[in-house]
C-alpha cells in the first residue's frame, strides 16, 4: 500500500467534528444524550451543550481555527456565515477562548437583507440559528462552521434546511408505517438517502476577467458558435489535461478533509465541462456537502488560476451542465427499500413503494417541475444533453413489462423464458442493471434508486428532495390508512397496486424524451409540459400542492406564498441583470469595435478604388459590417427602452421579462453573434468561444 493509500483514511473527515470524534472527546453520558436527542429529534439540555461546546472548540483550536459561524442555507440558494473569535477577555490584557453551549445550539443574526418573500418587512432585523446536531460541525478557512436552521423572530422558516429535515421526518414516519404492515419491528426509521452528482465548467481565469458577462452573471451572453464544438464527442471521458488533473487532485483532498464522500470525476460531453460524484448519504447531509462541494469547487479552480462556471448553460450550443439528484429510501437497519427483492415479502413490499413513488411523481409533476425551475435551467431543459420539460419515469423494459402484466393481470414472460402469474407474491428477479440507462428520462429508476436529472448545476438540491420525500409521506400515509383497516392484506394489497398502477401509468414512458413525438403522445396522456420558469412556478400555489406541504407540516401556507415569491422576484431580478449587462458590453465594447473595425474596412475599399484595383471583399464586408451594426443598435436601443418600462407588480414583471425583455435580448445576440463571424479576431474586443473553451488549460 502506497503512502497516499495510507495517508488518505486519516485525511478523511479531518477537519470533521463527527461522531468518532464525539466520542473520544465526550464523556459517555454526554455522548449518550446527543445520541438520544438526534435519534428522539429533543432538544439538548444545557449541560450536555456546554460539554459538547467546550470539546467542540478544543478539537477546533487545535486545528488552528480562531472563529467560530453558524453556517446556514438561506432562501438565496447560496450559504452564508456570520464568523465570532472564540476570545474573551480575561483582565490583564489577556485573553482566553471560549465557547459556550448557549453559543452552540443559539445564534442570532441580521436577516433584514435575505429574502423573505414577504414574511417579514425589511426593517424586522432578527433572525435565529439554531444547531442541526444531525449534520456535523466543520472547519473552514480556520472557523468552525455549526450547521444550523434559519428562521424569524416569528418562527418562519427563513432556510432550505429546516423544510427538508420536516420532510424528511414525515417520510420516515409514512414508511415506517407502511413497514409494520409487512412485519418489520425492527426498523426505527426510514432515511431519505441522496448521491448529487455535479457537473461544472472550468475556463482559465485570465480570459474569464475580460469577459463582463462572466463575471456579471455566470454564462456568456454573446458568443457565435466556434467551428468546432462537441460533435467529435472526444472530451467525454476522455484523457483529463494534467492542469485539470492537478485541480481535481486538489479539489479531492479539500472534499475528503470536510468529509465529502467524493468518488468519481472525469471529462463531461461538452470541451472544458467535467464531473465530480460523491456516494450516498442520507439527504441532509448530503444537501449539506453539496453546498460545500460548489463553494471549495471555486475556491479551489482560484488557485489554480482557473474559473469554475456552475451556470446551467454558460455556452450556447454546447451541453449545459445538469445536478443528478439520486434518490433512494433505506431504514436503519440497512434495507433499500427500493431494491427488488427475492421473498415473496420483499417483493411485496417493493411493489408498494414503487407503486408509491409512480402515484407521487404522476400527481406532483408539475411540483417537481417547479423546483428545477430557474433562468439558467430554462437555457438546458429541452436541449440535446437535457431532459425535456415534460416529466416522466423511466422504469426499463424488464419492470414496465413487471408493471403491464400486474396492471393487464396476465402472464409475464421473462425474455421468452418462462410465464408467470404476478402479483405482490410473485415476481421474477430483477437485476439491479436490469436495462440500458435512458439519458433522456427526468426521473428514471437505476436499479435501486430514482436519478432526478431535471436539476440545474448550480440550484440547492434542498427544493427537489423536500417534494420527492413529502410527496412519498404523502401517497404512503394513504396507503397505510386503507391497509391498516384490511381484513385481507394479502387481497387488499393485489388490488391497491393493480389499481395505483393503473390510474397512473401515463407518467412511465421508456422511449426516447427528445422525440417530438413523445411531446405530442404527454400532451394527449394529460401530462403537463412547463417549458420556462414563467410557465412552471405558478404550481407552487396551487391548492393541492399547498395542501401537500401544509398538510405535513413542511410549510405553512404562508411560508409556501413566501418561496413562489421569491422565485417569480429571482426571475426577473436576473433577467434584468443579464439585460443590464449585455446593453453595457454591446454600447462599450461591442459597438465601438465593430464601428472602428467597419471604418477600417471603408478605408481600405476606398484605395483600392482609387487604385483601380478589385475591392469585392472590402465592399461585402465592409456593406455587412454596416448594415448589421445598424441592426444591433437598434436592437440595443429597443432593449434599453424595454426595460425602462418593466412593470412594478412582481408576476406582471416576471411575465414581461420572459415575452419582451428575453426576446430583446435574443435579438440583440443574433446581430452580435453574426458580427462576430465577419469581424478580424484582433478587432473583435472579447475572448470568443474558441479561446474559452478550447485555451490550454
Amino acid at each position: 500500500m502506497s503512502k497516499k493509500s495510507k495517508r488518505l483514511p486519516e485525511l478523511f473527515g479531518s477537519m470533521v467534528f463527527d461522531e468518532d470524534t464525539m466520542k473520544d472527546r465526550l464523556s459517555p453520558a454526554c455522548y449518550k444524550a446527543w445520541k438520544k436527542s438526534v435519534s428522539d429529534s429533543t432538544p439538548l439540555d444545557l449541560s450536555t451543550a456546554n460539554e459538547i461546546a467546550e470539546a467542540m472548540k478544543q478539537w477546533a483550536v487545535e486545528k488552528g481555527a480562531t472563529h467560530y459561524t453558524h453556517w446556514f442555507q438561506p432562501m438565496t440558494g447560496f450559504t452564508a456565515e456570520k464568523h465570532d473569535s472564540f476570545i474573551q477577555p480575561a483582565g490583564g490584557g489577556r485573553v482566553i477562548m471560549e465557547f459556550s453551549g448557549k453559543e452552540l445550539v443559539r445564534g442570532e443574526s441580521d436577516a433584514s437583507s435575505f429574502p423573505s418573500g414577504g414574511l417579514r418587512a425589511t426593517f424586522e432585523a432578527r433572525g435565529y440559528t439554531a444547531w442541526d446536531a444531525t449534520s456535523f460541525a466543520f472547519i473552514k478557512e480556520k472557523s468552525l462552521c455549526i450547521p444550523t436552521i434559519f428562521c424569524s423572530y416569528s418562527g418562519h422558516a427563513l432556510d432550505k434546511k429546516t423544510p427538508l429535515l420536516r420532510s424528511m421526518d414525515a417520510v420516515s414516519k409514512a414508511a415506517i408505517r407502511i413497514l409494520r404492515l409487512f412485519g418489520n419491528t425492527t426498523a426505527k426509521r426510514v432515511i431519505a438517502q441522496v448521491g448529487a452528482e455535479q457537473e461544472y465548467f472550468l475556463i482559465d481565469k485570465e480570459q474569464y476577467k475580460l469577459r463582463e458577462d462572466l463575471i456579471m452573471t455566470g454564462r456568456t451572453l454573446l458568443g457565435a458558435k466556434p467551428p468546432r464544438g462537441q460533435e467529435l464527442e472526444d472530451h467525454y471521458y476522455g484523457a483529463i489535461r494534467p492542469r485539470v488533473q492537478a485541480y481535481m487532485q486538489d479539489l479531492d483532498n479539500e472534499l475528503w478533509k470536510l468529509g465529502v464522500l467524493s468518488k468519481t470525476k472525469h471529462n463531461e460531453v461538452a470541451p472544458a465541462q467535467h464531473e465530480m460524484a460523491p456516494l450516498y448519504t442520507d439527504a441532509n447531509m448530503a444537501c449539506d456537502q453539496n453546498q460545500i462541494t460548489m463553494e471549495i469547487m471555486k475556491k479551489v479552480a482560484d488557485r489554480h488560476g482557473l474559473v469554475c462556471l456552475l451556470h446551467e448553460k454558460p455556452f450556447a450550443g454546447v451541453n449545459g451542465s445538469g445536478k443528478h439528484d439520486n434518490w433512494s429510501l433505506g431504514t436503519d437497519t440497512g434495507e433499500n427499500l427500493f431494491k427488488p427483492g427475492s421473498t415473496p415479502r420483499e417483493n411485496a413490499q417493493f411493489l408498494l413503494f414503487l407503486t408509491a413513488f409512480i402515484k407521487g411523481v404522476d400527481e406532483y409533476q408539475d411540483m417537481l417541475r417547479a423546483t428545477v425551475a430557474t433562468p439558467g435551467n430554462d437555457h438546458r431543459l429541452g436541449a440535446q444533453e437535457a431532459p425535456p420539460a415534460v416529466v416522466s419515469i423511466f422504469l426499463g423494459e424488464e419492470l414496465s413489462a413487471v408493471v403491464e402484466s400486474i396492471i393487464d393481470d396476465t402472464a409475464y414472460t421473462n425474455a421468452g423464458k418462462r410465464s408467470l402469474s404476478i402479483g405482490v407474491d410473485t415476481m421474477p428477479p430483477i437485476p439491479m442493471d436490469n436495462t440500458d440507462r435512458n439519458r433522456t428520462s427526468p426521473m428514471a429508476f437505476t436499479g435501486n434508486k430514482f436519478e432526478f436529472r431535471m436539476v440545474g448545476s448550480s440550484l440547492s438540491i434542498s427544493g427537489p428532495n423536500i417534494v420527492l420525500n413529502t410527496m412519498m409521506a404523502e401517497v404512503l400515509d394513504k396507503y397505510a390508512e386503507e391497509l391498516e383497516k384490511s381484513s385481507d392484506l394479502h387481497e387488499d394489497l393485489n388490488n391497491l397496486i393493480r389499481r395505483e398502477l393503473t390510474a397512473h401509468k401515463r407518467i412511465i414512458f421508456d422511449g426516447n424524451g427528445y422525440d417530438e413525438a413523445w411531446i405530442e403522445e404527454a400532451k394527449r396522456r394529460g401530462l403537463a409540459n412547463n417549458i420556462s420558469t414563467v410557465d412552471a412556478l405558478p404550481a407552487y400555489i396551487t391548492e393541492k400542492n399547498i395542501a401537500l406541504f401544509t398538510n405535513h407540516s413542511i410549510y405553512t401556507r404562508d411560508e409556501v406564498f413566501a418561496r413562489y415569491n421569491i422565485h417569480v422576484e429571482n426571475y426577473t431580478a436576473t433577467i434584468l441583470m443579464e439585460a443590464r449587462t449585455l446593453i453595457d458590453m454591446l454600447r462599450k465594447d461591442i459597438l465601438p469595435a465593430v464601428s472602428e473595425y467597419g471604418t477600417k474596412l471603408c478605408r481600405g475599399l476606398e484605395k483600392r478604388k482609387a487604385l483601380h484595383l478589385p475591392a469585392k471583399y472590402e465592399e461585402t464586408n465592409a456593406l455587412n459590417n454596416c448594415m448589421l451594426s445598424d441592426c444591433l443598435s437598434d436592437a440595443c436601443d429597443k432593449l434599453e427602452k424595454d426595460i425602462r418600462i418593466v412593470p412594478a407588480g412582481a408576476e406582471e414583471a416576471m411575465y414581461f421579462c420572459h415575452t419582451v425583455i428575453v426576446p430583446d435580448m435574443n435579438e440583440c445576440r443574433s446581430f452580435a453573434d453574426e458580427l462576430e463571424t465577419i469581424t478580424s479576431r484582433e478587432a473583435w474586443p472579447i475572448p470568443v468561444y474558441s479561446d474559452l473553451l478550447f485555451s490550454e488549460i
